[in-house]
């Protein structure tokens, strides 16, 4: 597989994971079938449309229609499987935190194949991961996880900051790829499990 074609497929998963991770939270709010799946929508493309106006490119689902397959199926399985994986108290987290690490990685390549410096690479990664969920909370009138104490946006930092790093070891674009989405899933979900937080100012 190349490249390109990796960003591509890589894309495509964070795509669905966010679609089932905005439609588990509207079945939680015994929201209709139309309405889980638009917040689906909204939640698996609002990171990376965001980062494409940013990048002054048309959002990519526009043209491809793969990613709207993409969310139909996670919000398929959402609905099909959702008594299911509603039975773990930390599903919908543990699809956040996987859809954050494929979204920061993807949005970092991307932003680096469009010329983007290092540091504006790094911020549109962690755009592409955090703003779908925003729109995803916003709407069911909820604080947005980034105003939370809980360790959210730093994650997807701290795996954005190492995937920059590590090619100065040496380190292979997969390897590089796959550890620093590993470095934003595990942040996250630990940060989630022992409700580690910043430190608040004024506070």
């Amino acid at each position: 597989m190349t490249g390109p074609d990796y960003i591509y497929y890589t894309d495509l998963m964070g795509t669905m994971l966010f679609a089932i991770s905005g439609a588990m939270a509207a079945n939680r709010r015994k929201i209709d079938i139309f309405g889980a799946t638009f917040t689906g929508f909204v939640t698996a493309i609002g990171g990376g449309s965001l980062r494409d106006v940013f990048l002054n490119l048309r959002p990519i689902w526009v043209d491809d229609g793969n990613y709207l397959i993409a969310i139909l199926i996670g919000v398929f399985l959402s609905a099909v499987l959702n008594d299911k994986l509603d039975r773990f108290s930390r599903t919908l987290t543990l699809f956040d935190a996987m859809g954050i690490a494929f979204f920061t990685i993807v949005g970092l390549q991307k932003s680096i194949t469009y010329e983007s410096s290092t540091i504006a690479a790094v911020i549109l990664g962690m755009f592409s991961a955090v703003m779908g969920g925003v729109i995803r909370d916003t709407l069911m009138n909820e604080t947005p996880l980034i105003f939370r104490k809980e360790i959210y946006a730093t994650a997807c930092l701290s795996g954005a900051i190492l995937y920059v790093t590590l090619p100065y070891f040496g380190l292979s674009e997969g390897i590089n790829a796959f550890l620093s989405a590993l470095l934003i899933f595990t942040v996250r979900i630990l940060a989630v499990k022992y409700k580690f937080s910043l430190p608040i100012v004024g506070g």
